[in-house]
């Protein structure tokens, strides 16, 4: 994936930095009776930044996970076994409540944040039709959070118990994580104006399609704050127990050893360009990038062994930016 970035990034600068030196325009040629027909393409390179607002439906991918629970009675409420455990495992009050599938609990909150985004792009006007350009395009979202506490939140059914099948609102875990994208793009866009040359001194409206290969990076920290995941012997693999035998959670300081998503993504846009000077415009513009699905994985300290916890489904960005173009 790296020697792949890094030859897209060469192609992208020699792409811009050839016309550049070398003063560069397409001309046009000469016909019959020494006339003169020019074939209106223009090299394109822009440049944008703006802010991302991403919003998506976030899952629970823990796969099949049972915790202990015990009633009390008292409260007519449940705690974990491992609470309980801790409370001194009192025996008056309090009966088994049975065990419930941890995996079939909701995201307690769905993903909602704004984010910096930049982004580069180069490409062509078709000949003959300089209203249509391609581009070939990077942006890159900036790091935000999602921070949740409880990270499932929801209605369990437990089996088993002392007190029969029953249902109870049961929390699990607490996470504290991050999350960036970047996203490689081949686009065509559509500028609505008359003529060979989009005029100055006006708003020239457009829209786009195209579509991307998008990376997304992922870090997880998770804590067992209310005792129901530490039971789990194979969980246990991701970090160390304490004197009240929960498991402090160990992900790896070195965020590359966390597994990242890759995706195609689909991505329309819509915006404006303000012809400011010759070949120069200002760009205003709005991007809609749809990402299918963004994991977020439990990673032990040494980055050997990992395990999907939750997701984005449907993950959506909106991108507002500012930029410029140049059509030489």
């Amino acid at each position: 994936m790296m020697k792949l970035k890094n030859s897209l990034f060469s192609i992208l600068v020699i792409m811009c930095s050839v016309p550049a030196f070398a003063g560069w325009e397409y001309d046009g040629y000469y016909i019959d009776d020494a006339y003169y027909e020019e074939d209106d393409t223009r090299f394109v390179i822009g440049f944008r930044g703006g802010l991302s607002w991403g919003h998506a439906k976030m899952q629970n991918d823990v796969g099949n996970l049972e915790g202990s629970y015990v009633y009390e009675e008292a409260t007519g409420s449940i705690i974990s076994s491992l609470a309980w455990v801790a409370a001194g495992s009192p025996e008056e009050g309090y009966l088994s409540a049975g065990v419930g599938d941890i995996s079939t609990l909701p995201v307690n909150k769905d993903f909602s944040k704004f984010a910096f985004t930049a982004g580069a792009s180069v490409g062509l006007t078709i000949p003959y039709h300089p209203r249509w350009r391609l581009e070939a395009g990077y942006d890159h979202i900036a790091e935000t959070d999602y921070n949740e506490i409880p990270l499932f939140s929801g209605d369990l059914s437990l089996t088993g118990g002392e007190i029969g099948d029953a249902v109870f609102h049961v929390s699990s875990g607490g996470a504290t994580s991050t999350i960036s994208t970047d996203v490689i793009s081949a686009m065509m866009f559509y500028d609505f104006f008359d003529g060979s040359q989009k005029p100055l001194n006006t708003f020239v409206p457009y829209i786009g399609l195209g579509v991307g290969y998008a990376t997304s990076k992922t870090t997880l920290k998770l804590a067992d704050i209310y005792g129901d995941l530490s039971s789990d012997s194979n969980l246990q693999n991701y970090g160390t127990l304490d004197e009240n035998d929960v498991i402090q959670f160990e992900p790896p300081t070195d965020k590359t050893k966390f597994p990242s998503s890759e995706n195609i993504a689909a991505i329309g846009a819509i915006g404006a360009s303000y012809g400011i000077a010759k070949y120069t415009y200002l760009d205003f513009g709005a991007r809609v990038m749809y990402i299918p699905k963004i994991t977020w994985e439990l990673v032990n300290s040494d980055g050997s062994q990992h395990r999907e916890w939750f997701s984005a489904k449907n993950m959506l960005y909106t991108d507002l930016t500012v930029g410029l173009r140049f059509e030489f």
